[in-house]
């Protein structure tokens, strides 16, 4: 073989090599949640890799989660928080934070201190931070103008994204009045996960969310299917159209999807 083809060949090889190195070390990726039972309820990090998955996109989650928890709180360890070293100790590609019901509205200073505080710590370990805007009590809708107005502002601060939770849940409410987002006066029921976790596939994938199935699946520990969120098919239906119209900004870091060898 001529040694200009030899060149060739082993420079296309080399080429390739690189491509699938690159394309395996962003198959996925890798999501811490922090926060408290607004994240833990129905399972929500379970629910957005589950969903992924689902679409043969590998979002890998974890979350740190205590109720009634607020950021400060992780920040400094309290009430058996492990978050920091968490963060310090791992590798994640983003952390989603979602910090008390109440923060933005009753202790707006501590609520841009300890968001700044974990952004900047974050971004030291090679990762974005995500916010996660929460959403007015069932009781008095009049709380969204403030949370949302914090969190934007947390956000321009911290040149951060976040995920609009609270505004979903209100355009939800405005078109479907019927449906039920809330398990109580402040945590979601499985309708409001369902949406959340619509949102956050959205966020991670820039994606449609269309083919993301009604009934919501994962493997438990003995490899059979256990069931996170059962949905109405005319309820999921709404919901997915409502998200994808729903104006927002998305990851600039998408996961590949997963190529099976055939």
């Amino acid at each position: 073989m001529p040694l200009k083809s030899v060149i060739y060949k082993s420079c296309f090889i080399v080429i390739l090599f690189l491509s699938n190195s690159f394309i395996a070390q962003n198959k996925k990726i890798r999501v811490l949640f922090v926060g408290n039972s607004f994240t833990y309820y129905n399972n929500l990090p379970q629910v957005v890799s589950a969903m992924a998955k689902s679409q043969d996109i590998i979002i890998e989650t974890k979350h740190s989660t205590v109720g009634g928890s607020s950021l400060e709180n992780h920040w400094k360890g309290e009430r058996g928080t492990q978050t920091r070293v968490m963060i310090e100790l791992e590798k994640w590609d983003y952390v989603v934070f979602n910090n008390h019901s109440l923060s933005a509205i009753n202790k707006p200073t501590d609520f841009i201190e300890y968001g700044k505080k974990f952004a900047e710590l974050v971004r030291t370990k090679g990762a974005e931070p995500i916010f996660m805007m929460t959403w007015a009590y069932k009781s008095n809708p009049l709380m969204l103008p403030e949370i949302e107005k914090m969190y934007k502002t947390l956000c321009d601060q911290t040149k951060s994204d976040f995920v609009p939770g609270g505004p979903l849940f209100a355009s939800s409410l405005n078109y479907r009045p019927d449906l039920e987002l809330f398990h109580d006066n402040i945590h979601p029921s499985s309708n409001g996960t369902y949406l959340l976790g619509l949102a956050f596939y959205k966020y991670f994938t820039g994606k449609s969310v269309n083919t993301i199935p009604t009934n919501i699946a994962t493997l438990d520990t003995n490899g059979q299917i256990l069931y996170l969120v059962f949905m109405n098919d005319l309820d999921a239906i709404f919901m997915r159209q409502l998200v994808n119209e729903f104006p927002f900004k998305t990851s600039s870091l998408k996961p590949e999807s997963i190529i099976t060898p055939k």
